[in-house]
């Protein structure tokens, strides 16, 4: 954006106020045109000073923030960047958030907010200037819906257990990655899934995912195998590899350094997945900020495997995989709705005898 980006922060702190306007005012490209104590006044604040983002508690008297959000993007939708705590509370609050439209979300600790906001001012600010940007994917809340569930397993295309589906989001990943699981088979192979999630957040967004997938969906257990149907999800602050045990694919969680400023990093599960599956693996990276995954959707695709990058036009923000394009790491682009398709698909053929250049 040419211009500087006009960002209203609502909340019902008048310290979180005064620290998230500063902090926003320090970027030269920010301009916070005013605060809002809560929807009420943000309701008349957005009408008088058209913000191109908006900063939006989850925890506030007298409309919560998650119901404003509805509202909001029934009428007069924008980018949205919920502001947490990091609590259970708070995380099943901001999910929901998601669901209905947020583009993003920033935590705050329960504890010395002032310094904890301070030391992620960097990424604050930089996940603020990406939601200006962003595309818009409103939708209604999704509802748990009760096992056995309705995809139809596919055994005869399957029955093989060293195919692996391995995937990679930030920005707008956790509903794109909602979107891929809900149309997989209960006996889809197994899938891992690096995504950029705090913990806390990481074991509530995977139960809401088991509560509206026909595949089974949890946290990853280090050393666990990785098993068809099943779903695993790197901890929050905790990198996922996949290692060759045998005839089976093994979970290692680890704590060691951050990758890419980030743990779990995409980098670290997509090159553990191309040393243990090679041509056996098909990967798909979505949506996000930055350039995590771009290498390792790359070493994938030299390693021989199907390789996906989502495209522009559907992605919230088309940062990694755009730059995973720019790599030439990608056997096809597509639009989310093929994503789960093309999986499945490259997932049941068989396995190439050449790699793939």
């Amino acid at each position: 954006m040419s211009r500087r980006i006009k960002v209203l922060v609502v909340d019902d702190s008048a310290l979180v106020r005064k620290l998230l306007s500063g902090l926003l005012s320090s970027d030269p490209s920010l301009d916070v045109v005013g605060t809002a104590v809560d929807p009420y006044d943000a309701r008349e604040k957005i009408k008088a000073l058209a913000p191109d983002v908006l900063t939006l508690d989850v925890e506030m008297p007298r409309m919560d923030g998650v119901t404003f959000l509805g509202h909001l993007m029934r009428l007069r939708p924008m980018p949205v960047v919920m502001v947490s705590s990091l609590t259970v509370a708070g995380a099943d609050v901001t999910l929901a958030a998601l669901e209905l439209g947020a583009v993003d979300f920033i935590t705050k600790p329960k504890l010395d907010v002032a310094a904890g906001l301070e030391a992620s001012a960097a990424e604050l600010i930089a996940r603020v200037k990406a939601a200006a940007s962003a595309r818009l994917r409103p939708r209604e809340a999704r509802l748990p819906v009760s096992k056995p569930k309705a995809v139809a397993p596919v055994l005869a295309r399957f029955e093989a257990t060293d195919r692996l589906i391995a995937l990679g989001a930030s920005t707008g990943g956790t509903e794109a990655i909602a979107d891929v699981l809900m149309a997989l088979p209960p006996d889809a192979p197994a899938v891992v899934i690096a995504q950029h999630i705090p913990e806390v957040f990481s074991a509530r967004w995977s139960e809401r995912l088991d509560g509206c997938c026909a595949v089974r969906v949890r946290e990853a257990v280090d050393g666990e195998p990785a098993l068809l149907g099943h779903v695993y999800v790197a901890p929050g602050n905790h990198h996922l590899r996949v290692v060759r045990s045998g005839a089976r694919y093994v979970c290692r969680v680890t704590q060691d350094a951050a990758v890419n400023r980030h743990r779990p990093s995409v980098d670290v599960l997509f090159n553990s997945v191309a040393r243990s599956a090679g041509r056996n693996a098909v990967a798909a990276l979505l949506t996000g900020m930055g350039a995590d995954g771009a290498e390792g959707l790359l070493e994938l695709k030299r390693a021989g495997a199907f390789t996906i990058a989502q495209d522009e036009a559907t992605s919230v923000v088309w940062g990694m995989p755009g730059e995973a394009v720019k790599r030439g790491a990608a056997t096809q682009v597509l639009p989310l709705e093929r994503v789960a398709k093309a999986l499945l698909d490259a997932a049941g053929a068989p396995v190439p005898l050449s790699r793939a250049g």
